[in-house]
């Protein structure tokens, strides 16, 4: 079988893996850590999401630090707790929000609306999906949905990096 814990070394080379705090370097690891165990256990769960939400919030975490540094967000934004990437990032923010929108500025000043739509898809995929719970609506994820849900957010930072760090 395909070790995938090996994918370590995919990220860790990557130039944003350096601008990681080492908590969210860690968040990173456990879930590359966590697919890996569960990929040759032979339990079997229903829902393989757990595997995701470390790097979900590693995610979340280098999203509000490039939204800071590019000055998208304030520092009272990145370090307090009410900024809210779901409703920064949200292509249909209603028009009175708009002024807070970062998916409008990752539009103009760092990849254009390819970008941006990448970064919200990822955020919806990867975090909102994969976190909350609804009555038949609840969205388990296979062992296989979480691996791409991983090299998703990999690729989304990758992205980010290169066209608005770089």
């Amino acid at each position: 079988m395909y070790v995938l814990y090996k994918m370590e070394s995919v990220y860790s080379k990557k130039l944003w893996w350096r601008k990681l705090s080492p908590e969210l370097r860690e968040l990173l690891d456990q879930s590359f850590f966590l697919l890996n165990d569960v990929s040759n256990s032979e339990r079997k769960f229903n829902d393989y999401s757990f595997v995701v939400f470390p790097a979900a919030k590693a995610y979340e975490g280098f999203l509000k630090l490039v939204f800071w540094q590019k000055g998208f967000i304030t520092k009272e934004d990145y370090y307090g707790t009410h900024f809210r990437i779901g409703k920064a990032l949200n292509p249909q923010l209603e028009e009175k929000y708009r002024h807070e929108s970062v998916y409008d500025r990752i539009v103009v000043s760092c990849g254009g609306k390819e970008l941006a739509d990448k970064l919200w898809s990822t955020w919806r995929l990867c975090r909102n999906l994969v976190f909350h719970w609804f009555p038949e609506k609840t969205k388990s994820l296979n062992i296989s949905n979480a691996r791409e849900r991983l090299l998703m957010i990999v690729d989304a930072m990758d992205e980010l990096y290169e066209n608005c760090l770089k």
